[in-house]
C-alpha cells in the first residue's frame, strides 16, 4: 500500500495496471516520447515490457517497430532492450547505448542527432511529426493531479503536453524529498509570440515544481521500485588532471588580465573524467561563490556544492555514480534549495546561456589545426554518441573550451589532425582547445595563427613534426592561403588509421 500514497489522485487509481498491460497500449509503428536524461529518470518497466512484446511479435512473424524520442541517453532497460528486440525505427536526439550504436552504424536503425535545445521547439513546430504516446517516470502524483518529477526533467513537459496518450511510471525508489527541487517553466511560445526567458542568475526560479497533465490523456499508471542505472566514473588519471590544470591556470590568467572576476561566471561542463577533474581542481582552488548553469550535475559538481564553493547549480538532470547518488539522496533536504532541475529547452536555451555568460567546457573526439571540432564521429562515418548540448553552449558561451587527450588507442590516433573527419563545432564557435600537452587560446586569431598555436601547444610531441610538415606544404601548395589545405591529403591521417591502424600515414 506504500506506493498508493505516491498516487494521491484517487481518480487515477482505476488506471493502475501492470507494465505489460500498459505496453499493449502502444501502437505498432507509433512515436513514443520517453523520459530520461543521462541514465536518470527514465521509465524502467514499460520499455522492457514493450521489448518483450516486440520479441513475441517477431516470433509470430508480425514484427513491429516504434520511433523513440527522449531527453538524451537512457539505460539498458530502455535503449538497450528495444534495440536488442530490433524495435527502434528511429532514435533521437542523443544516445550512448552500445547496441543502439552498432545498429545505427550498421544501417539498421535511423538516428537523428540534434542540438538538445532544439528538440522541444521542433516538436511544437511539427517538424518531427506526431507524438502518439508519452512514457514518463515521476516521483509521485499529487491529489490535484500534478506530477512530481524525478531525477531528470529533459523533454518531459513537451511529451506530456503533446502526446495523445500518457503512461506514467510512479517510481518509489525516487525519494519524496525531490519534491520542490524542480522548476518547470510554461512560458515558452513559438514565433512570433516568443518572450524573453526571465532568468538573470542561475538560481532564479521562474516556473512551478510540478508537471501539469490533462488527466483525460493518462491511460495507464504503473508502479515501479527500480533505481536509476548510473555507472561509476573511472578514477581520475594524470591526463585528466593535467588538462584540468591547464584550464585552471588559464582562468587565473584571465582574472589577472581583467577579463574574469574571481567568482568567475556560471560553469557548464559535459560528462566525464576530465569534467570531474576540473571540478576537483576548482574545489582546491581559491575561487569562491561559484555557480553552475549546465545540463547535468555529476560527481565533481556535487563535491563542489559540499565544499561551499559552488553556491547553486541549475541543470536538467543528474549524472552521478552510485555512491554519489546515495550521498545526494541521503542529504536532499540540504541540496534542495541549491539545486534546480529544469526542462532542457531552458537549461540549454541559447538566450539564457548568452545572457549569463557561461564558461562552457565540453569534450571532443578530435580537432583540426584550424580549430574545427568533431565531437560525434569516429573516422568521419561512425557515430559515437551525439552532439548533445555542447553546441547549445559552445556557440553562446562567454568562453568555449573543448578538451581531449592528445592521442587515443595507445597513441595510434592523433586527436589533433590536419582536417577533422566530421564537423560539429566550426572554428567560429571554438575559443580554447586543451589537451594534456597544453592549451591554445584561439580568440582573435586568424586560421594560420590558430594552426601554429594548436600544433605547438595541443598536439602530442611525437606528432608535431608531421603536423608541421603538412602545414608547411599546405602553405606552399594550397590554392588559397587563408586556410591552407592539401585536399588530396587532408583526410589521409584518417585513411591511414583505417587501412594501417595508425596515424599519421606512412608517406
Amino acid at each position: 500500500m506504500a506506493i498508493r500514497k505516491r498516487i494521491a489522485d484517487v481518480h487515477l487509481h482505476n488506471k493502475i495496471m501492470s507494465a505489460e498491460d500498459a505496453a499493449d497500449l502502444i501502437p505498432p509503428g507509433g512515436t513514443v516520447g520517453m523520459s530520461g536524461f543521462t541514465g536518470a529518470g527514465y521509465p524502467k518497466d514499460v520499455p522492457l515490457a514493450l521489448a518483450a512484446r516486440m520479441e513475441r511479435a517477431y516470433q509470430h512473424e508480425h514484427p513491429f517497430k516504434v520511433r523513440v524520442w527522449t531527453g538524451a541517453s537512457t539505460a539498458p532497460e530502455l535503449d538497450g532492450a528495444l534495440a536488442k528486440a530490433n524495435g527502434i525505427e528511429l532514435r533521437l536526439p542523443y544516445q550512448s547505448d552500445p547496441t543502439c550504436r552498432t545498429r545505427i552504424n550498421d544501417g539498421r536503425m535511423e538516428y537523428l542527432d540534434m542540438h538538445l535545445s532544439h528538440v522541444a521547439q521542433a516538436v511544437w513546430e511539427g517538424f518531427l511529426g506526431h507524438l502518439d504516446v508519452a512514457i514518463v517516470e515521476v516521483t509521485a502524483i499529487r491529489e490535484d493531479g500534478q506530477l512530481v518529477p524525478s531525477s531528470s526533467v529533459g523533454n518531459n513537459k513537451t511529451w506530456l503536453d503533446c502526446a495523445d496518450k500518457v503512461i506514467l511510471e510512479v517510481n518509489r525508489w525516487q525519494p519524496e524529498q525531490l519534491e520542490g527541487m524542480h522548476d518547470i517553466y510554461y512560458g515558452t511560445r513559438l514565433p512570433p509570440e516568443r518572450r524573453p526567458i526571465p532568468i538573470i542568475a542561475p538560481s532564479d526560479r521562474i516556473g512551478a515544481p510540478y508537471f501539469n497533465c490533462n488527466p483525460d490523456k493518462i491511460v495507464a499508471v504503473v508502479e515501479t521500485n527500480t533505481p536509476d542505472r548510473n555507472s561509476a566514473f573511472s578514477p581520475l588519471d594524470d591526463t585528466s588532471r593535467r588538462i584540468a590544470g591547464h584550464i585552471l591556470e588559464f582562468l587565473e590568467h584571465e582574472i589577472r588580465r581583467g577579463r574574469l572576476t574571481p567568482g568567475l561566471l556560471p560553469l557548464q561542463s559535459g560528462v566525464g573524467n576530465i569534467a570531474n577533474a576540473v571540478m576537483a581542481g576548482l574545489a582546491e582552488s581559491r575561487f569562491e561563490g561559484l555557480s553552475a548553469y549546465t545540463e547535468v550535475i555529476q560527481d565533481g559538481m556535487l563535491h563542489l556544492l559540499d565544499t561551499g564553493k559552488l553556491t547553486s547549480a541549475s541543470a536538467t538532470a543528474f549524472s552521478l555514480s552510485p555512491d554519489a547518488t546515495k550521498h545526494l539522496y541521503a542529504n536532499l533536504d540540504d541540496y534542495r534549495g541549491r539545486i534546480i532541475l529544469r526542462p532542457q529547452e531552458i537549461s540549454n536555451h541559447p538566450e539564457v546561456i548568452r545572457r549569463l555568460g557561461c564558461l562552457a567546457m565540453n569534450g571532443m573526439i578530435e580537432a583540426d589545426i584550424y580549430g574545427n571540432v568533431n565531437s560525434t564521429h569516429l573516422m568521419g562515418t561512425r557515430i559515437q554518441n551525439g552532439i548533445g548540448g555542447s553546441g547549445d553552449f559552445a556557440r553562446n558561451a562567454y568562453i568555449s573550451f573543448f578538451m581531449t587527450p592528445s592521442t587515443a588507442k595507445g597513441g595510434a590516433i592523433s586527436c589533433i589532425v590536419p582536417m577533422v573527419s566530421h564537423v560539429d563545432h566550426t572554428e567560429h564557435d571554438v575559443h580554447v582547445i586543451v589537451t594534456e600537452q597544453g592549451l591554445a587560446d584561439l580568440r582573435g586569431l586568424s586560421p594560420k595563427q590558430r594552426a601554429e598555436q594548436i600544433i605547438e601547444h595541443c598536439a602530442h610531441p611525437d606528432l608535431r613534426p608531421a603536423l608541421r610538415d603538412y602545414y608547411r606544404r599546405a602553405m606552399d601548395g594550397a590554392s588559397g592561403r587563408h586556410t591552407p589545405h592539401l585536399l588530396d591529403e587532408a583526410l589521409s591521417w584518417h585513411l591511414g588509421f583505417v587501412r594501417e591502424g595508425k596515424m599519421p600515414p606512412v608517406r
